[in-house]
């Protein structure tokens, strides 16, 4: 059992390797909370994992990156073809700054073409201004494999992440 237990948590925390190289001084990314489900995202019978991140600005993550007083925001649907360039019903982020009670939404787009040949990647970078912030990533995705395929739209359950931007 305790084989077992570190395995899983050298797997958690990172320290067994493996994945892409993060550079010593890179952003700070904050990963939130719970992953979510998309029901019917990749076809009718096949749903998604979706992951959401925040990178707290100044950074050069996610392209082209969040300024000071910025945050930028990233959604990954997992198993999915490219987002379409306009989404109906759109994913978005609400967030509020903790310390300035600033507070906005904000659509998640394709305009940062992250991952252009899927999964579908939605990003948005928001000027949040600097504190700890609390935001809710949550909606709808509508992806295409191809011109000739007829798009699939899906809803995702609401997660969460808090962060702090200098």
């Amino acid at each position: 059992v305790k084989t077992t237990l570190l395995a899983v948590i050298t797997f958690l925390d990172g320290s067994g390797g493996g994945g892409p190289d993060i550079p010593k001084d890179g952003p700070v990314i904050s990963q939130f909370l719970w992953p979510t489900i998309g029901k019917g995202c990749i076809s009718p019978s096949a749903d998604s994992v979706g992951t959401a991140l925040a990178v707290g600005g100044p950074a050069q993550l996610p392209p082209p990156g969040p300024a000071q007083g910025q945050a930028g925001f990233v959604f990954t649907a997992l198993g999915t073809k490219q987002p379409t360039d306009v989404q109906p019903a759109p994913m978005t982020v609400q967030w509020l700054n903790l310390d300035t009670r600033a507070t906005a939404t904000q659509n998640l787009t394709n305009d940062a073409h992250i991952n252009p040949d899927g999964p579908a990647t939605l990003s948005a970078i928001a000027n949040t201004g600097s504190g700890r912030v609390v935001a809710i990533v949550s909606g709808s995705l509508t992806t295409q494999a191809d011109p000739e395929s007829q798009p699939i739209t899906c809803s995702f359950l609401p997660t969460i992440g808090f962060f702090t931007v200098a």
